[in-house]
């Protein structure tokens, strides 16, 4: 059994890797004709023979016999005195077939065998690891801080595979140490090398699709379909929610009674301030919704340009903007148009300059209240009586009469 030294751990080898036996058979196969190829120059008349459960593998060559003087490639060809010598019954033209051992294939082949071999084994775990995370994009995975960086976080998954979780995948407030568990999407899968890095994220939307789907049982059921969701990690975030069944409230399913539902999602996104929308095909309607909690008091829709300028009350403004104008961000993307705010127009907004008045107030009238800074109604309306009689060189009755014009047209 001269070949079981150089295999005799083939048996671990496929536990340890959770290679199946038909998938190291063709491994070892593989990794050992890639050899014969280079020593030989081909390996077609080789049969190999592997047993990776008992460690044992078996190498058979087959050469055409042909006369002494003959032979020109010693590894497909012999000799017909040397083919005698094994059966003496031998012809030309027959085929000899030989075990062949390890050792008179050399050292240095053993090594280079050994080296291949290793080679294809890590390529085969960095294909099935591929294979595995790329079915697994945009899922949700679960693994353990194994090492802290300054710019990334390696978790290790339950087999011990490497995952990466970059620094700008990070919610602001997320802080992980050697040990702790962590959840995150599959973001993407990619080959560096020859090596597969897979890279997780907890900023990415479908981080908090998935966790709806883990959370909410209407939603993992298909009951209720998330339309769309745009964030602000760890800030913001608005989810567009449609119900499939018309008994079902999807906004009330998702946030639950008093927020009971969306509390463990808000928590692990670190106190992400959601918001859940009733989605609707009615553009105008779904806008007013985006942009809630403010109210707006009308919209000009401009679909070819896809563009919206939305009007509300001053008091109102603030709302749809929202901090940092985070709202009407989130609301734009939710809509998948560029939302613009605009203040309306109030009475109580509206002012007069005093020259619009030229033809009911003398012009020098007019004059005497430019100069201590009055140059509109309002502006005049603002002052009392005795104030304008002490800073102007104005009359208490025309002050009086002039007040009277002016007030009546905001009446």
């Amino acid at each position: 059994m001269e070949n079981i030294g150089i295999i005799e751990s083939f048996a671990e080898l496929k536990d340890e890797k959770n290679i199946d036996r038909a998938t190291l058979m063709a491994i070892i196969e593989e990794a050992f004709r890639a050899q014969l190829k280079k020593k030989f120059g081909t390996d077609e008349n080789f049969q190999i023979i592997v047993n990776p459960d008992k460690g044992d593998l078996e190498i058979w060559k087959t050469r055409t016999i042909v006369a002494d003087d003959d032979v020109e490639d010693p590894n497909l060809q012999v000799g017909l005195s040397e083919a005698l010598k094994v059966e003496p019954d031998f012809e030309i033209g027959e085929e000899l077939t030989e075990e062949v051992k390890l050792q008179d294939l050399g050292r240095r082949f053993v090594l280079a065998f050994k080296q291949t071999l290793a080679s294809k084994i890590m390529e085969h775990d960095s294909g099935q690891l591929y294979k595995k995370y790329k079915d697994l994009e945009g899922e949700i995975v679960t693994g353990e801080v194994h090492h802290v960086r300054p710019k990334a976080i390696i978790v290790l998954d339950d087999d011990g595979n490497e995952l990466i979780l970059p620094k700008d995948q990070q919610i602001p407030s997320d802080y992980f140490r050697k040990g702790d568990t962590v959840r995150a999407v599959v973001k993407q899968v990619e080959i560096r090398g020859n090596k597969p890095q897979v890279i997780i994220s907890r900023t990415d939307p479908r981080f908090l699709e998935k966790l709806f789907e883990q959370e909410i049982p209407e939603v993992f059921d298909g009951l209720i379909l998330i339309k769309k969701v745009v964030r602000i990690p760890g800030e913001k975030a608005k989810v567009a929610v449609e119900s499939l069944d018309d008994r079902i409230d999807p906004v009330g399913a998702c946030v639950g009674m008093k927020g009971s539902r969306i509390h463990s999602i808000v928590k692990e996104l670190g106190n992400e301030n959601i918001d859940v929308i009733n989605y609707t095909q009615n553009l105008q309607l779904l806008i007013s919704r985006a942009l809630a909690p403010a109210k707006i008091s009308y919209m000009n829709i401009d679909e070819e340009n896809r563009r919206v300028d939305v009007y509300l009350k001053p008091d109102q403004v603030s709302l749809a903007i929202g901090k940092n104008g985070q709202n009407i961000k989130l609301a734009s993307q939710l809509v998948g148009m560029e939302i613009d705010v605009y203040r309306e127009a109030t009475e109580e907004d509206e002012d007069v300059e005093l020259d619009e008045f030229a033809d009911e107030i003398e012009p020098w009238i007019i004059e005497e209240f430019k100069k201590i800074g009055c140059d509109t109604a309002k502006s005049v309306l603002a002052l009392s009586v005795e104030e304008l009689v002490n800073r102007t060189d104005l009359e208490e009755e025309t002050i009086q009469e002039v007040r009277k014009i002016l007030s009546a047209e905001f009446e």
